[in-house]
């Protein structure tokens, strides 16, 4: 099993160590901008670092279980890829917000993209596996065959 998931865990984990490495630069934020803990407000440059990971992480729940619903249900290579490019966006995210709240526009909507089409992999993914367990409907396999017969 392990091995039939090996694409959606390398993701995983590359999104996991993103996630500490946005972490870490509110850590050195804190110290370079003197914002001790549990203050969010400063400097703006300390806070557009704040808010660049708090989004980041808000996100992370919702990236995380549509990446293994879309990878178990629809196909692990595409929503590896996905992933992947996912974790490039939310990067470009978090270094373009930490120079300018111009700076975030592009990526997040390109991120935002990317999101959308895992989420519409699961719920094609279980809409398909739905059908065959519990109505025993094959859609794949009848749309197949409709096209081999046109």
């Amino acid at each position: 099993m392990s091995e039939d998931a090996v694409g959606l865990a390398a993701v995983t984990v590359l999104a996991v160590l993103e996630q500490a490495y946005f972490s870490l630069q509110v850590i050195y934020a804190r110290r370079k901008y003197s914002v001790s803990p549990p203050a969010t407000t400063g400097p703006p440059e300390f806070e557009r670092i704040f808010r660049a990971q708090a989004n980041c992480s808000e996100y992370f729940p919702i990236f995380i279980t549509v990446l293994w619903m879309s990878g178990l249900f629809f196909s692990q290579g595409a929503s590896s890829v996905c992933g992947l490019l996912y974790l490039y966006g939310r990067f470009r995210y978090f270094r373009g917000y930490s120079q300018s709240a111009q700076g975030r526009l592009a990526p997040l909507y390109f991120s935002a993209q990317v999101l959308w089409v895992l989420i519409g992999f699961s719920c094609v993914g279980v809409l398909l596996a739905f059908c065959r367990v519990y109505l025993a409907l094959d859609l794949i396999g009848r749309l197949t065959e409709a096209l081999r017969l046109t």
